[in-house]
This record gives C-alpha cells, sequence and structure tokens, in this order.
C-alpha cells in the first residue's frame, strides 16, 4: 500500500520553492503517516519515529538526505493546500472502499479544541466528515470556514463523495432544503434530524406524532411502527421508531425535493430502576420503517467510530499543533491512519493495533498493505 499511497499522494502540489527542496514531498508525507500509525502525535516524535525506523523506511521511501527534521516536517505539513490533500484522500478511500447500497453515510462535525491560535487570531479548527457506518471508514473532510458554519460545508463535502444508493444522515443543522436536494441529485436517500432551530417544522413534525401515536389507528395515519430493545451493562433500552408517510400537515412539504416521510425515534432508557425518555424528530426520503431506524441509529457511528477514537486513541484534542493549515491536515492524516489501522483484519482496538505498529515492523507492513 505504500506504493499505492504514493500514487494517490503524487498530485500534491509541493509548496516550497526548488532550492529550498532536500526531501522529497512524498517522504515527507508517508514517513508521517507511518509515524501516525504507530502512535506519533507530534513534528518530534515523528522525527524520531523516522530515525529508529530508517532502514524500513527505505524499503518504500527513496530519503535522498536522510531523515527530514521535525522543523522541515512541520513547516512542510502547514503549507499543503488542505482542499489538494482532503481531494487525495477521498480519491484513496474510494479506491479502498466498497459501499453497499444502502450503507449509511453520516456527516457531522468536531471541534479540534485546541488548535486555536491566539497569536494569529485564529479560532480552532471545526472538521465537518463523512463516516460509512457499516464499512467503518472515514469517507472525507472538509474544514469550516472561519465566521462560518456546517450548513455551509456539508454541500461542498457531498459534492467530493460518491453517494449513489447510500443513506445520507445528519444532524439538525444540515436540516436543510439545499442540502436535501444536493442529496437526491446523487442518487442517494437522507434522513435529517429536526430540532427546535426551525421551529414551525420541529413542531408539526412533533404535533404529527403527538397525535397519530395516541391515536391507536396507524393505518389512518400512515403510521409505521417498529420496536427494539437492548439490554446491557445495568441499562436497558427500547427503541420505538416510527414512520409516517402523511406530509400534509407539514409546512412548505414541496419545498423538500425527494421527501416521503417523517420519522420519530423514542428511546428509553432505564438505569438502575430510573427510566428517561428522549424523543427525536426527522425528515427523510425513505419509506420503509425498518430502514429508517437503521439509519437513525447508524448514524451516532461517527461519533463512537470516529469522533472518539480522534479524541480518546488520537488525542486530537490535546494537541497543540496550530501553525497555518497544519490542524486541518494532520486530521486528515489522523483519519487517513484511522482508515488503515481499521482495515487491518486483527480483532485488536485501535490503540493496541497502534501500540504493536510502534513495536513490530512486520505488523505495521501489514496495516499499511492491508487495503
Amino acid at each position: 500500500m505504500a506504493l499505492s499511497l504514493q500514487e494517490v499522494f503524487s498530485t500534491l502540489e509541493d509548496p516550497r520553492v526548488e532550492r529550498h527542496k532536500r526531501h522529497k514531498l512524498l517522504d515527507i508525507l508517508i514517513l508521517t503517516i507511518c509515524a501516525v500509525i504507530s502512535g506519533a502525535e507530534g513534528w518530534e516524535a515523528i522525527e524520531q519515529f523516522g530515525k529508529d525506523k530508517e532502514a524500513w523506511l527505505r524499503q518504500w521511501l527513496e530519503l535522498e538526505n536522510g531523515i527530514p527534521s521535525h522543523d522541515c516536517i512541520a513547516r512542510v505539513i502547514a503549507r499543503l493546500e488542505p482542499a489538494k490533500l482532503s481531494e487525495c484522500f477521498i480519491a484513496w478511500v474510494q479506491e479502498v472502499a466498497e459501499l453497499t447500497a444502502g450503507e449509511v453515510v453520516a456527516i457531522d462535525g468536531k471541534t479540534a479544541r485546541r488548535s486555536y491560535d491566539r497569536q494569529g487570531k485564529r479560532g480552532a479548527i471545526h472538521m465537518v466528515s463523512a463516516w460509512a457506518s457499516q464499512a467503518g471508514l472515514s469517507l472525507g473532510q472538509i474544514k469550516t470556514e472561519e465566521k462560518s458554519n456546517e450548513i455551509t460545508a456539508i454541500p461542498m463535502l457531498l459534492e467530493l463523495l460518491e453517494l449513489k444508493g447510500c443513506i445520507v444522515t445528519i444532524d439538525a443543522m444540515g436540516c436543510q432544503t439545499d442540502i436535501a436536494a444536493h442529496i437526491v441529485s446523487q442518487q442517494a436517500d437522507y434522513v435529517l434530524a429536526v430540532k427546535a432551530n426551525q421551529k414551525r417544522l420541529h413542531e408539526a413534525v412533533s404535533d404529527y406524532f403527538d397525535v397519530a401515536v395516541a391515536s391507536g389507528n396507524p393505518t389512518l395515519c400512515q403510521l409505521q411502527c417498529h420496536e427494539e430493545t437492548t439490554a446491557g451493562h445495568g441499562r436497558i433500552e427500547t427503541r420505538r421508531c416510527y414512520l409516517s408517510t402523511c406530509l400534509d400537515t407539514l409546512p412548505d412539504a414541496d419545498r423538500w425535493q425527494g421527501l416521503a416521510g417523517i420519522g420519530l425515534v423514542e428511546s428509553e432508557r432505564c438505569i438502575n430502576g430510573e427510566v428517561s425518555i428522549e424523543r427525536r424528530h426527522y425528515l427523510c426520503s425513505l419509506t420503509d420503517v425498518k430502514a429508517f431506524a437503521h439509519a437513525a441509529r447508524a448514524h451516532w457511528g461517527v461519533e463512537n467510530g470516529l469522533h472518539w477514537v480522534l479524541d480518546v486513541t488520537f488525542r486530537e484534542d490535546d494537541s497543540r499543533i496550530r501553525t497555518g493549515y497544519a490542524p486541518e491536515n494532520f486530521n486528515i492524516v489522523r483519519q487517513l491512519a484511522i482508515n488503515l489501522l481499521k482495515n487491518e483484519p486483527s480483532q485488536l482496538s485501535i490503540k493496541r493495533k497502534r501500540f504493536r505498529a510502534a513495536l513490530n515492523d512486520q505488523f505495521r507492513e501489514q496495516v499499511i498493505f492491508s487495503s
């Protein structure tokens, strides 16, 4: 896979002037990826990994002038154009990932809390990522612009992805008519959360289900129902999912391209005898309640499979990488490392795989070549 990664990233434009190129851009980038897979969390750790594993790295890299210094690595990564690096990442994912029909693609954002730069008067970066729940892979990411939000970033990310046959799930921030139309134009379905930030819409959906569920006549209300119960770790959770294809009470329903139903997920949790109930409402282009229930639940895979791993295993929130484009570029490298580690077939956790990759050259090769 080292060769494949080199091929994918070969289109990247080197930001340096020619006379300052002591180390090849691909050598620096592949070194960084290998080091992050093996547990490196900063520039000095990447340099140290390179020095310790130079003989191994020379199987794949030229390294004409040896291992670059941590200052050199930091300068180069900070100057790479993030949009181009993300395009390379997405192109690589599309080569290695086989998304089946009905794959749930969860779109969600995450802020790298310590990436703010007071001196440069820049706030912490906020990345919007796409997560394939069944495949367990990050499909791509894009940074929200300063003084902007996810509404502008989501369409840009969708444009980069191959979504035909997938079900795209987005939290309330992405519940926008333009975003729904964009998803439908890519021959995909959508499940969009509706919350109080769209008061009239939320009230219409909430009021409808209050009446429909209480009526006891699901046929009259065009209401489909699906219930699941899970138990474990002292908790019992019952999820009741409702889907209705009746849109008569929805304001401006014709503005939502592809809209076919409204949904409700009611989660009843019993923990140590205490019961709590949470209700979430949705707009969707689906007409089958089981498909809706699966998509609504699968959306949260982006939290456990990506954001939690970035925070806990890769310690992204503790990272003080701040200069130039480095925070968002390092996020892309982390997500690439997560994909490679997840594709490695052993049943070890991501944390244990990183530890083993740091110690074992053969295992590290297996991670890099596993895709």
